[in-house]
């Protein structure tokens, strides 16, 4: 994983055979705790999403120390599968060994990605509306939530209003090509 600073990067990581890595709400809440602690320092989010099996955040790296962060993102993996483990009982790992980080190289890219992520619990059949799911930037996008740890500016430099990035979102349901899709 190389991560630049000043650049953007499609964060992800699944866990190990589709095994539910939040089960409860408090483990969701969990994860966010530890992305704060361990990343939010060193990058700027702009969208995220977790999903029971998996994970996906838009981040910018804003740190010169970027090796830090890449072993900061494998002591947050590690430091809530180390929870998650004593919370179930269970035993071993939980996320696949390498976290992806794809560079995002243009705005087209960018905006695509963020509808993306928001679209996971959707194309997951999960909720039937974005809103529906809390554990998502969506909410914040929205105002519905804190944008605490997130920026929203590129939304504002995209969308005329929240309006329309949330007509945007709707009707990208229908158009995020097959690429995005992990």
């Amino acid at each position: 994983m190389e991560l630049y600073k000043g650049l953007y990067y499609h964060l992800y990581n699944r866990t190990i055979n589709c095994e539910p890595a939040f089960r409860e709400a408090r483990n969701y809440s969990y994860f966010l705790y530890k992305y704060n602690t361990y990343i939010a320092p060193h990058v700027k989010t702009y969208a995220y999403c977790l999903m029971p099996t998996h994970f996906h955040v838009l981040l910018q790296v804003n740190t010169e120390n970027e090796n830090q962060l890449k072993k900061n993102v494998g002591i947050m993996l590690s430091s809530y599968a180390k929870a998650f483990n004593h919370s179930f009982n269970r035993h071993g790992s939980l996320f696949q060994q390498h976290t992806k980080a794809i560079l995002i190289d243009d705005d087209s890219y960018l905006i695509t990605l963020i509808h993306y992520i928001h679209q996971n619990p959707l194309r997951a059949g999960l909720v039937e509306q974005f809103k529906d799911w809390p554990y998502s930037s969506y909410l914040a996008f929205c105002g519905i939530q804190p944008k605490t740890q997130l920026y929203t500016e590129l939304i504002d430099q995209y969308y005329h209003d929240l309006g329309d990035f949330i007509n945007a979102s709707s009707e990208m349901i229908r158009e995020v090509p097959r690429r995005f899709w992990i």
